[in-house]
């Protein structure tokens, strides 16, 4: 004779009714993430506005006169345009990755123009990705101020453009980007500690 199995309660059925629909809440929130990365997307078109305008800014300049073309003036323009690159490579990794890891796939398998890196991608690798992206905004923007502050020994400090750089200043620069470097060495080693 096969036993039966004991009767639910109704009080019971209706718990498990209760927590089915508070997950299925807490399960379909990460939908309201969709609008932050669509956002980000807009930001993404700004960049590319930015990056034209000051192409073009660039290419206005050296066109108008090209006898008193200034090598560094040049040269920083250029960094500017490689750092709004940098950042907009950056945004691509947190739309895509961000999206891909909390909120839903993206099916995109098999797909020629698939990034590499978007195969094995999880919050840490991710966290580690955006820490040697920002070390590399970091560098430029680092890189600028050593090309364009040629003279910060004088009193008062150096210029670039309508800023003016003190020596502290550029040593504030130095601390923070050695920091952005020593939080990426700790989220590479806690990264690869989690996989062992």
């Amino acid at each position: 004779m096969t036993e039966l199995a004991p009767p639910t309660s109704p009080a019971r059925s209706a718990t498990r009714a209760v927590s089915r629909t508070v997950g299925s809440v807490i399960f379909f929130s990460r939908w309201l993430q969709a609008p932050l990365y669509l956002g980000l997307i807009v930001t993404q078109g700004i960049y590319v506005y930015v990056f034209m305008t000051e192409l073009w800014t660039l290419g206005a300049k050296v066109l108008h006169d090209p006898s008193h073309v200034n090598e560094v003036i040049i040269m920083l323009a250029v960094l500017g345009l490689i750092d709004v690159v940098m950042i907009a490579n950056l945004l691509i990794m947190v739309i895509i990755g961000g999206y891909e890891t909390f909120v839903s796939r993206i099916k995109v398998d098999d797909h020629p123009d698939q990034p590499e890196w978007l195969s094995h991608v999880n919050a840490n690798v991710l966290k580690v990705k955006l820490a040697m992206a920002i070390i590399g905004i970091s560098s430029i923007h680092l890189l600028k101020t050593f090309i364009g502050v040629a003279d910060i020994g004088v009193p008062g400090g150096g210029t670039i453009g309508p800023d003016r750089y003190t020596s502290e200043g550029v040593m504030w620069q130095v601390i923070i980007h050695c920091v952005f470097i020593l939080s990426a060495v700790a989220l590479a080693a806690i990264d690869r500690m989690s996989k062992k």
